[in-house]
């Protein structure tokens, strides 16, 4: 055996043997060492160790007592005592630094880990956050950049979960083609991704049809006790494109200038064309024109549309309303 593997051993043995001796108070060592299924040369070896443990500070008061005198002086009663770990038999508490310090190594782990593992760590970082939302030891830290991340995969772990035991889910669900929330409730059929992007494909009973849902729009997500209604179906494959036509959407190309180039990032686009003179010709779904005269008034004037025409005339009109309001 490799010293590597003697020396995790041993920290299993301990992490093992300190929780027993905590609910046990004294024990004789032949009896402990039965319990523990090791030898009582091994268990008084792994005993001199712990006395080297303890809180942080390294001081003799800091460090747990074990009375090795019993154990190994010939007039020794061969009984385990151990002193100063009170502390073990209280819930730990993490200090600031201490916290942030897990959140960090838990982000890090969670960056390069597989599934199992990923929703697992989900779990812990969910902990530490309800934690300091109940206001105990752990502080309300700094989430940081993977914030969103972490949001989105516990949530979507939560839909998951939902599909796989057919319950409906009550969504709060941001619409960017008409620029509004709405509540939506939905029979989930899984979580699939895309482009980069997480998405509930799920049965919608506002739209009695197949909805995908982006999970970064989803404001709320509540499991419901209520089974689902239609079908089960796997989810859907997307490896053939994300955004299909439907009789509810309409092709639109609009010319963005430079100003208004930040569209291409926010909304979920088609195709996009750098033109020679700096502009961009975009390609978009719109399922509601209300939605685009809006968004062209933001625009205006580093916008146009290209086709289809009768857009435009929608569009004008819609500015000439809001001029005559300033008239």
């Amino acid at each position: 055996m490799s010293a590597s593997q003697g020396a995790k051993d041993q920290v299993g043995r301990l992490l093992t043997l300190v929780p027993y001796l905590n609910v046990r108070g004294a024990v004789p060592l032949q009896d402990a060492a039965r319990d523990l299924g090791v030898t009582p040369r091994q268990l008084l070896s792994d005993l001199k160790v712990l006395l080297m443990c303890g809180l942080p500070g390294g001081y003799p008061d800091d460090l747990i007592d074990v009375d090795l005198d019993a154990l190994q002086d010939p007039d020794g009663d061969g009984v385990i005592r151990v002193s100063n770990a009170d502390y073990l038999a209280r819930p730990m508490r993490l200090t600031p630094t201490e916290a942030t310090a897990v959140i960090v190594a838990l982000r890090a782990l969670r960056n390069g880990a597989g599934t199992e593992t990923r929703e697992i760590v989900d779990r812990a970082l969910a902990k530490l956050e309800a934690a300091a939302a109940e206001g105990s030891d752990v502080p309300r830290i700094d989430p940081g950049q993977d914030a969103a991340d972490t949001d989105q995969a516990l949530l979507a772990t939560r839909l998951q979960d939902a599909a796989d035991r057919r319950r409906q889910v009550l969504l709060t669900y941001y619409v960017p083609s008409r620029d509004e929330e709405s509540e939506r409730r939905v029979d989930p059929r899984g979580v699939v991704t895309a482009n980069g992007f997480s998405y509930l494909d799920a049965w919608c009973h506002s739209a009695e049809a197949p909805r995908l849902f982006r999970l970064d729009r989803i404001h709320r997500a509540e499991v419901l006790d209520e089974p689902i209604r239609t079908e089960p179906e796997a989810p859907r494959d997307l490896a053939d494109g994300l955004f299909a036509r439907s009789e509810e959407t309409t092709r639109v190309t609009l010319l963005l200038a430079p100003q208004a180039r930040w569209v291409v990032e926010y909304y979920p686009v088609e195709d996009a064309r750098p033109q020679p003179d700096g502009s961009t010709e975009v390609d978009l779904l719109v399922a509601d024109r209300r939605w685009l005269d809006r968004l062209l008034l933001r625009l205006a004037p580093y916008a146009s549309i290209v086709r289809p025409a009768e857009f435009t005339d929608s569009f004008t009109a819609a500015a000439q309303a809001a001029l005559r309001l300033y008239s």
